[in-house]
């Protein structure tokens, strides 16, 4: 069931959640896979279907929902503390769109189907992080992402006109719920990461590839970094969270699950390696085991952005634009045991 809420997309069109551009509903009930291409087609979620059926979309169903962006998916190997369970990276919400937010957290999360073959729920749209998405410290302070800024570079660090931040502040503080109330009970994530440093890819390293401090049953997982929407999630001269790889480490099957997480590969001065001219990781956004025990890291290059984090990555020209590769800087990379 629909808030009562409506939001500006742009222009004053107002518009309900879950609903086509322009169209208020406020209260309303969204049935299930309404507007789908096929019956069990849904977004924010996770979807499986039987590869051996003839007409596979025809008996796709959700797994598990209730997620911003579920972008990184591994599932747990045998004799494993999460066996059964499918781990996920999920990308939180930006300072852009209909719905601006700041700091809101990235998310590791554990997917698994209710014990009566429903879908669980991990809480988006109005849960960042297992917090309430109107909590102050996720207010927008206003971008050039949202959509109801007025570009003018000249005003940091919003890079808004004056009175289109104005009208931000009015109609986006607080940030106002979508739903009415949860559907469903909340599962909470299994950990949270930085602000914007986007999980990109999981896998699960081999005994052979574990050495102190890595323990058997470890995940690697790669952190692309932020885009630039809001300022940098670190102060000077700490470096940022993202434009990395870091290591989860599990409990012991049968003991009380727990994580402990640290950096694996990184860069340790700087987060883009562009900026200073320097070899090293830009945006990594795939991690695998090869065959030859090797991490391979895929690394997208380094783009451009508002320049609001990193003031060398901004854009300019009528050629260019946020999220834009510059043109031979990916590369990958390959890390094995000594």
């Amino acid at each position: 069931m629909l808030s009562q809420n409506v939001f500006d997309s742009g222009g004053g069109v107002m518009t309900s959640g879950y609903s086509a551009f322009g169209v208020r509903r406020p209260g309303a009930t969204v049935k299930a896979f309404e507007s789908a291409s096929h019956q069990g087609v849904c977004d924010g979620a996770i979807l499986r279907a039987p590869l051996a059926a003839a007409h596979p979309q025809e008996h796709i169903e959700p797994f598990s929902w209730g997620y911003r962006n579920g972008y990184a998916l591994r599932f747990a190997p045998q004799r494993h503390a999460l066996l059964g369970g499918l781990l996920v990276g999920e990308d939180g919400p930006d300072e852009r769109g209909a719905r601006p937010s700041n700091n809101a957290p990235d998310s590791l999360q554990l997917a698994r189907q209710n014990a009566d073959g429903t879908p669980d729920y991990h809480g988006w749209p109005d849960r960042f992080g297992f917090l309430p998405s109107d909590q102050a410290v996720f207010n927008p302070i206003g971008g050039p992402g949202d959509d109801l800024c007025v570009p003018d570079p000249s005003n940091p660090p919003s890079m808004c006109t004056p009175a289109s931040l104005a009208l931000i502040l009015k109609e986006d503080v607080p940030i106002r719920d979508v739903l009415a109330f949860p559907p469903q009970q909340i599962a909470s994530p299994l950990a949270i990461d930085a602000a914007d440093s986007s999980f990109t890819a999981i896998d699960f390293v081999p005994d052979s590839f574990a050495a102190p401090p890595m323990r058997p049953g470890a995940a690697l997982y790669a952190l692309e970094g932020d885009f630039g929407f809001s300022k940098g999630n670190a102060t000077s001269p700490a470096p940022e969270v993202g434009h990395e790889i870091k290591i989860i480490n599990f409990s012991a099957p049968g003991e009380p699950l727990a994580l402990k997480i640290l950096r694996f590969a990184h860069n340790t001065t700087f987060e883009q390696s562009f900026v200073d001219g320097l070899r090293g990781f830009n945006r990594p956004t795939n991690v695998r085991m090869g065959p030859d025990g090797c991490a391979w890291v895929v690394d997208y290059g380094a783009v451009r952005d508002f320049g609001q984090s990193d003031p060398d990555a901004k854009y300019v020209g009528a050629n260019n634009g946020p999220l834009v590769q510059i043109p031979g800087t990916g590369v990958i990379w390959r890390i094995c045991r000594q």
